[in-house]
């Protein structure tokens, strides 16, 4: 395990040194019949396969707006919508990442595609972890973003928080967009809580099964995320070849995340580049 620790006086300071190419790249969109859902996905950009998987209560754009652009001039980027969320359709049944890591698994083998870097956010980051556990032969490497494995890894109040959780404490940018996509209250209603309940019937993984991913992983967490630090580091601990690089910000900041993002800041560019540099080596 290695550990990077990045800190900066001030986030918007456009002295740091974070350079993207701006060149024009492809983009097309469909749907694929996978596990008795229509999974919606986007591709963007040529080269080496990236999956994006987006957070709870999410979409492509919400949580990956600032930074799809950026990865898609040196990536074929894969971005999906999993079950229930955006233009993907919902089953008859819960929410888990086990399902939804499956689904994406299922997706990369409809487009023929054979191995890919996964990246997930937030709960996307429990499901990129569990594609790496169940499904390693699709995995080149992998990043999980702002995630955890046992319920101690939360900030104190986060699971009494969420048994009071309501759809009018949902973030209003993620209820727009969602309503922009699908102008169904009750589409919006059953996605909130498909998601919290998710998350309230979570069961703790193993510390074994975190021993088991064999993916190259770059573990990433915010100074002041909704997992701890602590245990972010516990996590890169398990993990065979992993590293852990603690950016400053909040849940989602410095991917430029919908509810998270700061005006001017070039936090999510600078991400970026240090996911690329951890990709191409």
């Amino acid at each position: 395990m290695s550990l990077i620790i990045v800190s900066c006086t001030n986030p918007n300071d456009n002295s740091m040194p974070a350079k993207i190419e701006n060149k024009q790249v492809s983009k097309v969109s469909g749907y694929a019949p996978v596990n008795g859902i229509k999974m919606y996905y986007e591709i963007h950009g040529e080269g080496i396969p990236l999956v994006l998987i987006h957070g709870g209560g999410s979409t492509i754009q919400t949580s990956f707006g600032k930074i799809l652009p950026l990865f898609a001039q040196y990536y074929k980027v894969i971005a999906v919508e999993l079950q229930a969320h955006g233009h993907t359709s919902d089953r008859n049944g819960p929410e888990s990442f086990e399902q939804d890591a499956d689904d994406v698994a299922a997706l990369l083998r409809f487009l023929k595609i054979n191995k890919a870097h996964i990246l997930g956010f937030s709960n996307g980051g429990n499901t990129a972890l569990q594609i790496a556990i169940r499904h390693p032969d699709l995995v080149n490497k992998l990043v999980p973003v702002s995630t955890f494995y046992k319920r101690e890894g939360m900030v104190t109040g986060f699971w009494a928080g969420m048994q009071q959780a309501t759809l009018e404490n949902m973030p209003a940018p993620l209820k727009t967009y969602y309503l922009e996509i699908n102008n169904d209250q009750n589409g919006l209603q059953n996605m909130f809580n498909k998601d919290r309940d998710r998350m309230l019937y979570f069961k703790d993984w193993s510390d074994d099964t975190l021993r088991s991913i064999k993916a190259p992983t770059l573990l990433i967490n915010a100074d002041h995320d909704v997992a701890t630090n602590e245990h972010a580091v516990k996590m890169s601990e398990l993990i065979p070849n992993a590293e852990l690089m603690i950016l400053p910000g909040t849940h989602g900041s410095f991917i430029g995340e919908v509810c998270a993002t700061e005006e001017g800041s070039i936090m999510p560019e600078a991400t970026v580049v240090m996911i690329k540099e951890f990709l191409n080596k």
